[in-house]
């Protein structure tokens, strides 16, 4: 089927006025979500000057100096900086505060602290994950008893 000349130059305008009615739509919905945006939004300088909000904070946590716990657990001193951690770990007995300081500290494996405890590497790995339930609960203890 051949197409005249004065329809295919239908056809080029009708789509040029077809492209040229969605961009106006698509920048009309674009100025109105803008100016919804803008309704909605609070400048800084009214939240700065009228509520006066602070434009920032600092935590509480870093503004008081670190307190330092020693710790000395199989002939070594480990600084500590969380009191409760500190009293929960001298709260446990020294076998098990040996085994925590091995796996985090001296990183073992749970086999090789098994050998050392003449123990299975199951054992040991169920003594540490024992030693460390009961270390968190302790630190609940300690971190209740002092609110």
């Amino acid at each position: 089927m051949t197409y005249t000349e004065a329809y295919k130059e239908h056809i080029v305008y009708t789509f040029h006025s077809f492209c040229k009615v969605v961009i106006r739509h698509a920048a009309i919905t674009a100025w109105r979500d803008q100016h919804r945006r803008r309704q909605k939004e609070i400048s800084l300088e009214y939240l700065t000057e009228e509520k006066f909000y602070p434009l920032g904070t600092t935590d509480e946590y870093f503004e008081a100096p670190y307190e330092e716990h020693p710790i000395t657990i199989c002939g070594q001193t480990v600084v500590l900086t969380n009191g409760e951690l500190a009293a929960a770990l001298l709260s446990l007995p020294e076998k098990k505060r040996e085994i925590i300081f091995l796996y985090f500290f001296g990183h073992y494996t749970q086999w090789e602290i098994g050998e050392m405890y003449g123990r299975c590497r199951s054992t040991t790995g169920y003594q540490i994950r024992r030693t460390l339930k009961l270390l968190h609960k302790e630190m609940e203890v300690f971190s209740h008893g002092e609110s």
